[in-house]
């Protein structure tokens, strides 16, 4: 019958659907994979241009320098953002920075890092003609401020470990904020991941022993009287990342240069440089700390952070989470009056913490950073119920900068 017919067609549907949905629901499921996984894809490029009306200064060879992030700033702002937010690309178009800038004739040749989202409309082909062709024709009509010689533009692709490292080497500089006051590093505040990149964990035969900081793609900053005893290179390592049990990464150690004036026990000159085999590769969780210039101070009652893996109890139990607290800068004369450190403090000596030591660093965390708002001032050195003595970086630069190459 006619009704028979019907239900026998729609058996029939049901089975050809149930047949077909399992199939139909899978390629949906792999489109909506590759174009996230695509579209989430970036791609980076590097461009090099020349401005004719930009005189050379030796400034620009420091990241941290004013001259450096002011121009930093002007090139991506008013010349390439500009160009690609009133593009077709501006969906794709995702930052861009200065990552070197160099001499020519007395003027400066900028090198600069793009990253952009995947188009899947395009090629990989296509989408980096697509982007060159629109710089090139920016720079061949008006750029504003900046007079750039446009036969000087040259474009080429770049490797993404490459170009994540030179972006990522812009943020060592950035402003880290100081945590609320009251924390304790004696009582356990955890940091949190990327708070403190520069924070490094010297262990010996695996175990970690105290904190370094490091300073350069491949130079750590420690104290020197921890190796007197343990300088064999082979027998230490060095890791990053907030977890002592997880680290991102570890590296050997190839050298220790201890400071050629350092005279154990004294606590004069009691610095080194640590040096890896082969340079970091800079990521959000791991970067260089900035180095202060010689005329930088830090005045009395200033808030700073002191950071690392130190013991926070009486059992000596180091925790895995990297730790920090807030403490104050302590003027000379109170620390060097009799009845604190009885005048011993001496010009590279930075005092920190509290005159009763309630908060301060702890064993295990000697040479942990102590930071200002951005700024490296020192390295840990605990004693008993007393303000926190912490080599002070500035009255050492110029012994850092020649066993660094910074």
């Amino acid at each position: 019958t006619e009704s028979n017919t019907k239900m026998k067609l729609t058996a029939c549907e049901k089975i050809t659907l149930g047949t077909l949905m399992p199939v139909i629901s899978a390629v949906i499921i792999e489109l909506i994979v590759y174009f996230v996984t695509y579209e989430k894809t970036p791609f980076y490029h590097h461009i090099s241009l020349k401005v004719n009306n930009i005189d050379y200064d030796s400034k620009f060879e420091k990241m941290d320098s004013q001259e450096y992030m002011e121009l930093n700033h002007r090139v991506p702002s008013h010349l390439i953002h500009e160009t690609f937010h009133g593009s077709q690309l501006r969906r794709q178009y995702v930052k861009s920075h200065v990552v070197q800038i160099i001499q020519a004739q007395g003027k400066v040749i900028i090198h600069a890092v793009l990253k952009f989202k995947s188009c899947f409309k395009n090629t990989a082909g296509k989408f980096q003609d697509r982007i060159e062709t629109i710089l090139y024709q920016k720079l061949k009509g008006k750029t504003g401020s900046l007079w750039v010689d446009s036969s000087s533009f040259k474009f080429s692709d770049i490797a993404t470990l490459t170009a994540e490292n030179l972006l990522n080497a812009l943020l060592c500089c950035r402003n880290t904020p100081i945590p609320e006051r009251g924390l304790k590093v004696n009582r356990g505040m955890d940091a949190q991941e990327g708070e403190w990149p520069w924070q490094a964990s010297l262990q010996q035969n695996g175990v970690h022993r105290w904190g370094a900081t490091l300073i350069s793609n491949s130079g750590l900053f420690t104290p020197a009287h921890r190796f007197i005893k343990n300088n064999n290179e082979k027998e230490w390592n060095v890791s990053f990342g907030l977890l002592l049990s997880d680290p991102q990464t570890q590296q050997s150690i190839k050298d220790i240069i201890i400071h050629e004036k350092y005279h154990y026990p004294t606590r004069d000159n009691d610095i080194a440089v640590v040096h890896l085999p082969s340079p970091v590769l800079h990521t959000s969780n791991i970067l260089r700390a900035c180095l202060p210039e010689a005329t930088h101070t830090f005045p009395p009652k200033s808030d700073v952070v002191v950071t690392g893996w130190g013991t926070l109890k009486s059992d000596r139990t180091s925790p895995n989470i990297l730790q920090k607290g807030l403490v104050k800068i302590i003027n000379n004369k109170t620390c060097n009056s009799e009845e604190v450190y009885g005048h011993v403090i001496i010009p590279g000596m930075l005092r920190v913490g509290f005159l009763k030591g309630s908060v301060d660093a702890c064993q295990g965390d000697s040479s942990g950073p102590l930071k200002g708002t951005w700024v490296f001032a020192g390295t840990v050195k605990t004693l008993p119920n007393k303000p926190g003595v912490y080599t002070r970086v500035t009255h050492y630069r110029d012994w850092i900068l020649s066993k660094t190459g910074l």
